[in-house]
Parts: structure tokens; sequence; C-alpha cells
């Protein structure tokens, strides 16, 4: 009876201590993805005079595709100019030519912009539940918490908004008395203290809105998006500069095409100090979003290719995924004995140590966002192997050749690291860091790019907006003591707050005749000035993915000739232009020459991802395979034997609607007769 009392205590001891380590984990695990915070909106484009600003940066500076915005940053389009950014999977906001748009707030289910001059879009083709997306303007805040098709247009004293494709939204005045927008309806309020109202149908797209519509198309057809999880922004720059390729050892891997020889990861951008998340690294490439933000870095038959792991039900942003390197034992091959930093992309699983996050997240090994096995020093762990950040002293990529970027310590953070990045590293004196380098922050560490950018007129800085809420806008450490707030940065003092509408259904919409029955109806036209046109639509054609095994070097495969264009005359500006039919001239060969033996191109790693992925022309799909079916066999092509093959006949000319029996008899001697 004792013995079996003893048992039961045990068991009952263990459970509960199965279940608190448990608990243990999942908060740890709960805090940790507290403590990053949620994904920043992402400058995924920018075409024409597009300029940037944050506080602490000491002017306007040209915009650099990837920045991550944080609260109070800034943006402004020069004419011609557009911008876009990625606020979501499946949402985006953009703006045309001389417009000003801000990020003002950001929460887990609340973001709010501010449009002070220009036109800005909102294309949300998708928009989580109960999560609300603000516009701020000079005559009225607007409040969206439904996927649509927004058009933002202030122009001085007035501001229109339309609703398109089933969006709804509330519109509050400043004089806070809230109503509903309805779908395809636009709202034009002129006034700030007595707001004029005034309601219509909403006018026929135009060319800017055409262009968003079909841009957002392309861009949610993406083949990348097969590859990488859901959530992750950046999966369409994939396909038009890289292959997928399918690695035994990693799966999926991304290969970039174009880079130049001795390239690495992490080693053509700029370290930018985030006011949330600290040093944040920016790249200067096109696809250079999610392979920098989400997965791992691995090199593989002499190739660096971006393996975003196992798919993950939330994808968790990272400022960046590698391992600082420093400390006074680290030495570089020159001259100047000046301290440096370095740091190299993380490996296949390897754990990243936060520099960022609130204590009891930072300074501590941290795999969040990471599907995948777990690596420590090239040895596989548990996910319940407690691992202490100073155990880590051994990463992957740090012995690949040219994998470890370095700078001298007074150059970092202080725009791009191409031009003072040192060649020669040696990588038997590497130390990991067990945080990011301290480094003093200063004016230049708080944009990507140092070339200064178009600054907006000063009637736009200083103009007030009407909003629900007041900005939220992090000191940027640089300027905390250093200086004063300018025009720029005195915003927040300008906003006028109004109360937040209660509800969308109940909100009830301004009274409006039937289109084309009111005496008021204005054209589609009026009140919009004339605008640049937005980029070409060739821009916006996808090319085909390139899954050949050959990768991509400095010299043109020989092609087929294709016809070129010959360029337009200047003297006749409507003259239509002109194909040139020839193929390009290539001179003769040297007669003496002597043809250097070619050096074999290199394979790269695994096999196409195309060959082993479910497409529309696979024979079985994945349903099938559940119901267990059977593919569909082609029918297997045999000859018959030499001495039975029949003579091939002539084909029957007989005219249609004639039988066979009525065809006329050859004579003999002519042809096809019998002899």
């Amino acid at each position: 009876m004792r013995a079996r009392i003893t048992l039961i205590i045990a068991l009952t001891l263990g459970i509960f201590s199965a279940a608190t380590i448990e608990a243990q984990e999942n908060g740890l695990q709960e805090s940790q993805e507290d403590a990053i915070g949620r994904t920043p909106p992402r400058l995924s484009f920018a075409d024409g005079q597009v300029s940037f600003f944050r506080s602490g940066a000491q002017d306007w500076v040209q915009a650099q595709v990837n920045t991550p915005l944080s609260p109070g940053d800034q943006l402004y389009t020069g004419s011609p100019g557009n911008l876009e950014l990625q606020i979501g999977a499946r949402a985006f906001v953009r703006g045309w030519a001389n417009t000003q748009i801000g990020l003002e707030n950001q929460e887990p289910d609340y973001l709010q912009f501010k449009v002070t001059a220009g036109h800005a879009s909102f294309d949300l083709r998708t928009l989580e539940p109960g999560h609300t997306l603000e516009v701020a303007t000079p005559n009225a805040a607007f409040t969206i918490d439904r996927a649509g098709y927004y058009r933002v247009d202030v122009d001085g004293e007035r501001t229109a908004f339309i609703a398109r494709r089933g969006g709804r939204a509330y519109v509050t005045p400043a004089d806070g008395e809230a109503f509903g927008i309805a779908p395809s309806e636009e709202v034009v309020i002129e006034g700030v203290e007595s707001p004029k109202i005034s309601s219509y149908s909403a006018p026929p797209l135009d060319s800017w809105d055409n262009w968003n519509y079909a841009r957002t198309e392309r861009l949610l057809d993406s083949v990348s998006a097969r590859y990488v999880a859901p959530g992750i922004y950046g999966a369409s720059d994939l396909d038009r500069h890289g292959r997928w390729r399918v690695v035994p050892e990693y799966g999926p891997v991304w290969v970039p095409t174009g880079v130049p020889a001795g390239w690495a990861p992490y080693s053509t951008g700029a370290w930018v100090l985030d006011p949330h998340y600290g040093w944040t690294w920016v790249d200067t490439a096109p696809w250079g979003w999610a392979p920098y933000h989400y997965g791992r870095w691995v090199h593989v038959g002499g190739f660096w290719g971006w393996a975003p792991g196992p798919a993950v039900v939330r994808p968790i942003y990272a400022p960046a995924l590698v391992a600082f390197f420093g400390g006074p034992h680290f030495q570089v091959n020159v001259g100047i004995g000046a301290p440096v930093v370095g740091w190299v992309a993380l490996g296949w699983g390897e754990p990243c140590v936060p520099w960022w996050g609130r204590p009891g997240f930072i300074h501590r090994p941290w795999w969040g966002g990471w599907g995948g096995p777990r690596f420590v020093n090239h040895v596989a762990v548990h996910r319940t192997t407690v691992v202490k950040v100073e155990e880590i002293h051994v990463y992957r990529n740090a012995q690949v050749h040219n994998a470890v970027v370095a700078v001298h310590k007074d150059r970092f953070g202080h725009g791009g690291i191409a031009p003072s990045r040192i060649s020669r590293v040696n990588a038997e004196s590497l130390r990991p860091l067990p945080t990011a380098p301290e480094v003093k922050a200063t004016h230049a560490s708080a944009v990507p790019a140092a070339h200064r950018g178009l600054r907006p007129p000063e009637k736009d800085l200083n103009r007030p907006v009407v909003a629900t809420r007041p900005p939220y806008a992090a000191a940027h450490p640089a300027v905390r003591e250093e200086r004063k707030p300018d025009a720029t940065e005195a915003h927040d003092r300008s906003t006028r707050i109004v109360p937040a509408p209660q509800s969308l259904k109940n909100a009830e919409t301004l009274p409006r005749p039937p289109f084309g029955q009111s005496a008021v109806e204005r054209r589609p036209e009026a009140g919009r000035t004339r605008q640049p046109l937005p980029p070409k639509s060739g821009s916006l054609r996808r090319p085909e993915l390139r899954l050949d095994d050959q990768p991509h070097s400095g010299r043109q495969l020989p092609q087929a000739s294709k016809p070129s264009r010959r360029p337009e005359s200047p003297d006749s500006p409507g003259r239509a232009e002109q194909i040139d039919t020839r193929g390009p001239m290539s001179p003769a060969p040297a007669a003496n020459r002597i043809e250097k033996p070619r050096a074999p191109a290199r394979n790269l790693p695994g096999e196409p991802a195309s060959r082993l992925s479910p497409s529309r022309t696979d024979p079985l799909r994945p349903q099938h395979l559940e119901r267990g079916e059977k593919p569909p066999q082609r029918p297997e092509r045999r000859d018959p034997p030499v001495e039975l093959r029949r003579p091939q006949e002539a084909p029957d000319k007989t005219p249609r609607g004639r039988r066979p029996a009525d065809k006329p008899s050859s004579s003999p001697g002519s042809p096809g007769g019998t002899s």
C-alpha cells in the first residue's frame, strides 16, 4: 500500500513538473513574441523623386527601398515620383507625385498614416478582423476597418475620399460629427472650422488607379509565395532576381542571380538605427527584404542561397539575422590597428542573439520565427535545451571565405558599408559578441543614405491634421539632447484630436440621389489637378522564372538575334518606330587566333524547385494522392518489326462530300496510276 501511494505521488509530481516546464516555455515564447513587436511597414517601391526623413537626421535624404518605417518617419514624392509601402501580405499604400505621407502610429491592431498634400491610395486586399487603419488629413480623419480600395486627394483646403471594391469607412471632420462612407462613394470636405461636406458617386478610375490595380495583381501573383511562409513581405521580388532550388539538407533554397564575384550576404547595404529595433540592416538590392529579416543563409557548392526553412504559422520579423564579432582580440590583416566591427549571416538553424527588446528577451539565444532544426556550435540541440549566449562560439558561415564583413568601428552606422569594407579578415581571431557593437549613434545613423533628397514645401510640413489618436514618435538616441526639433519634428503639437467613431454598422451615410440625377453631380475630373503619368505598364510585366541549371555570369550566352528598335528621331516626335530586322553583326574571327579553353560552368546545388513542386502540368495532384489514386499512365509506343511494317500510303485526297467508291480511277501512265 505504501509503495502504491509513493508511486502515485511520484507520477503526480512528474506531471506537475512537466506542465510547469511547458507553461514556462509557452510563457517565454509568448513574452519573446510580445517583445519584438509587429512587422514594420516597408518601403517596397520608389520611382522618380522620393525623399525620406527620420527624427535625428539633419535633412531629408533620398529614399532607399527596403527601409523599414517607424512612427514619426515621413516620405515625400516630387514630380515625377511614385512610392509604395507594404503594410501587410496583401495590403499596400502608394503615393503619387507631390505627395507627403507620414507614419504616425503603429500598434498591434492599429495603423495611422498622415497625408498633408497630394494623392494616396490604400489598396487593402485583406484586413484582419478587429484591425483599423486611420488616415489623418487637414480636413478630417478617415477610419477604415474593412478591405477595399481607398483613394485620398488633398489639394489646398479640400480633401476628397473615395471608397471602392466593397470598402466602407468613417469620416470624422474637425467638428467631431462622424458619418459613414458607403462603397463606390466619394466624399469631399472643404474647410476646417465650418466644413462643407458633399457626397457623390465615385468617379471612373483614372490612369493612376488602373496602375495601382495592375501592380497589386502582379505582386500577389508570385511564384516564390509557395516556398515562403504567408505574411512575409517581398516574396514577389524574389521571382525576378533569383532561382529556387531544392537541396536535400535544407529544402527549398533561393539563389540570387547577378551578384558579383566575392559577394556575401549583408555586404551591400547600411546599418540604420531604428527607434524601436535598434541596429537594422537596409540592403540596396531590390530583393533585399525577406532574405535579410527571415530564414537563414547557407553556402552550398560555392553558391550562397537563402533557406526560408519549414513554413511557420506566424513569421516573426527581425531587424537582421547576423552574429556580431569584435572585442580587443579581433584582428585584421591591415596595417591600421583601429578597432573594427564584423558580422556574418546566421547559418542553418543557428540562433540569433537579440540586441533589441525588453529585459528577459535581449541577449538570450532566440529562434523566433524559425521552424527548422536548431544547431549550436554545429551540434543539433533540442527545443527544450537551455543554451547560454556564452556557450556559442562557432558559426558555420564564418568559416566560408570572404563571408565575414568588417568595417572600422567609426564607420559602422554611417551610410553604406561597401566603400569602407575591410577586404581581408583573419577568421581565426574572431570572437562573437553577446550583443550588438557599442557604437555611438550620430545623425548619419538615422538614415540609410547620405544623398540629399527633395524637401517638401514648408506649408505642408507645418500643416495641422485631424486624427482620433495623438501620434507616437520615439526620440532618436542621437538627438535626444543635441538638437532642437524643427518644423518637420513639431507636427505632433499641431494635431487636432477628435472622438473616434464607435461602429461602422451604425454610422449613417449622407443622402445622395442616384448618379446622373443630381443637380450638384460633378464631372469626374473636377477638383483633381493634372498629374504626370504613372510608371509604364511594361515594368509590371512579370518575367519568367529561370529554373535552368547554369548560373548567371557576366558573359551573356549566345541567343537568337531579336529585332531591335531604332531610337526615335527627335525631329519627328509623332513618327512611328522602325524595327530593324537585321541581326547583330559580329566580327569575323582572326585566322591565327588560338581559342583558350573555357572554364566549365558550375551547376547550381540541388534540383530546380519546379521539378519537385506540384503545378498545373503535373499528372498527379496532392488530393489524388490522399485518395490513393494512381497517376495516369501514358501508353508506351512500340514500333512494329521491320518485316511487318507497311509502306506509308499517300494521304487520301477525296473531295469533301464524295464517297471513296466514287473516286475516279487513274489512267495508266499518269501520276499515281497503275502500270
